[in-house]
C-alpha cells in the first residue's frame, strides 16, 4: 500500500476507535479495518470492555475475504488471554498478509510481543501510522499504564475576565446550556469525576452522565471526593445513586454512617493539612481509572495546578463581564515571581452555543 493509502485506512479506523470513547473504558479504544485489492471488506471496534476487541469485529464482519488481507489497526494486538483470546491468534488464523498497527501498546502484557507474534510466522507489520493521533486518542490509558496515574482533565466555567462565581458563591449558571451539554460528553468519556467537599456541600451535585442521547451501556463515573475529615452529608444525593463514591480522607473516624450510606472510604495521607492528591490520583490508577474530570472550586483547581497534577484544561468562557467583587478560577499559594506562572499550549478552541470552549494542555 502506498504512503496514502495507509493514511486514509488508518483514519478509518481511527474514527472507527472512537466509537468506543464512552463504553471501552478502562480498555482502550481501538478500531480495525481490513483492506483487499484498496477495498474495505471489514470493520470492528472495542465497544465494550469484556466483550471482542476490534479485530475480532472486523473479522467477523470480513468473513473468508479476510484471508489476504491488509489489517490496520489503531493500537497493536493483544496476544495474551485476558477477557478475551489473543487477537494475533486471530489474525494468523484468518490469514491476513500483512499488518499497519498505529501505536505499539505500552501495556506490559503486549509490549511489542503482538507484533513479534505475527513476524514470526511471516506477516510484515509496519509501525506508526497515524502514531501522534492516536497517541492522542489513547492519552487516558497511555498515561495510566505507563505512569500508574491518569490522565487529568480540569474543566472550568468562567467569565471573559476569569470569575467562576459571585463572591456570594452565586455561580448558577455563567456557562450557556450548550455548554453544560457538552460536559456530559466528557463527564461520559471519564472514569472519575474529581471534586472538594467544598463544592458537595454547595451545591450537592450528581457528578453523573444525564444525557439520554450519550449511550454509555450503563457505565457511570466513579464519583471522587476529596474530604479530609469526612464532612459529606449522609443526605447527599451522589450517595443514593448508584455506582461507586469514593470519599478520600486523612481521618477516618467516621468513616461508619458513610460506609452504611453506600460510600467507600479511602484513608490517605496529608500534605500541608490538605488530602495528598498525588497519592489519590496513584490509587485511582491501580483502579484502572484511565480519564479523571475534575470538576472543582479554586481552592482545590490551584492546589492541583501548583502541584502539576493537570494534563489538561477545558475552560468554557461565557460572554460576560462579571466584575472586581468576584471567586477568581484558581487560589494558589503566593506566586510572585513571572517564573511560577503555568504556561499553556493552546491546543484547540471552538464556539459552543454564545461561550468560547477553550482546550490548553499544560506547556512541557
Amino acid at each position: 500500500m502506498s504512503d496514502q493509502a495507509d493514511t486514509a485506512f488508518m483514519t478509518q479506523a481511527l474514527q472507527l476507535a472512537e466509537r468506543g470513547l464512552f463504553t471501552a473504558h478502562p480498555n482502550p479504544m481501538v478500531g480495525c479495518v481490513l483492506v483487499s485489492d484498496g477495498d474495505i471488506v471489514g470493520e470492528g471496534w472495542h465497544k465494550v470492555a469484556g466483550a471482542a476487541h476490534a479485530e475480532i469485529n472486523a473479522l467477523e464482519a470480513a468473513g473468508a475475504a479476510a484471508k489476504g488481507a491488509t489489517a490496520y489497526v489503531t493500537l497493536e494486538p493483544c496476544s495474551h488471554h485476558g477477557k478475551t483470546p489473543p487477537c494475533v491468534d486471530a489474525l494468523i488464523d484468518a490469514g491476513v498478509a500483512d499488518v499497519v498497527v498505529g501505536i505499539q501498546d505500552p501495556n506490559p502484557d503486549v509490549n511489542g510481543r503482538g507484533i513479534a507474534a505475527l513476524e514470526k510466522v511471516g506477516i510484515p507489520v509496519r509501525v506508526g501510522v497515524l502514531k501522534e493521533q492516536i497517541e492522542q486518542q489513547l492519552s487516558g490509558f497511555l498515561r495510566r499504564v505507563t505512569t500508574g496515574r491518569p490522565f487529568v482533565r480540569l474543566k472550568m466555567a468562567c467569565s471573559i475576565d476569569g470569575c467562576i462565581a459571585m463572591a456570594s458563591g452565586q455561580s448558577e449558571w455563567i456557562s450557556g446550556p450548550e455548554s453544560r451539554a457538552d460536559v456530559q460528553r466528557l463527564r461520559a468519556r471519564s472514569g472519575a469525576i474529581l471534586s472538594g467537599i467544598g463544592t458537595v456541600l454547595a451545591d450537592d451535585p450528581s457528578f453523573t452522565v444525564r444525557d439520554p442521547d450519550i449511550e454509555t451501556c450503563g457505565r457511570q463515573p466513579l464519583r471522587v471526593v476529596l474530604d479530609k475529615d469526612l464532612r459529606m452529608p449522609l443526605s447527599a444525593e451522589m450517595l443514593a445513586l448508584p455506582g461507586a463514591t469514593l470519599l478520600y480522607c486523612t481521618d477516618d473516624s467516621k468513616r461508619g454512617p458513610l460506609i452504611e450510606a453506600g460510600a467507600d472510604i479511602v484513608k490517605v495521607r496529608a500534605v500541608d493539612r490538605l488530602v495528598d492528591a498525588a497519592a489519590v490520583l496513584d490509587d485511582l490508577g491501580r483502579r484502572e481509572v484511565n480519564d479523571v474530570l475534575v470538576e472543582a472550586g479554586p481552592a482545590l483547581a490551584g492546589n492541583l495546578i501548583s502541584n502539576d497534577l493537570v494534563d489538561e484544561l477545558v475552560i468554557y468562557q461565557a460572554p460576560h463581564i462579571m466584575g472586581s467583587e468576584t471567586m477568581g478560577m484558581f487560589r494558589t499559594p503566593t506566586w510572585t515571581e513571572l517564573s511560577d506562572r503555568r504556561s499553556l499550549d493552546i491546543i484547540d478552541t471552538c464556539q459552543v452555543g454564545p461561550d468560547t470552549r477553550i482546550t490548553a494542555r499544560i506547556a512541557g
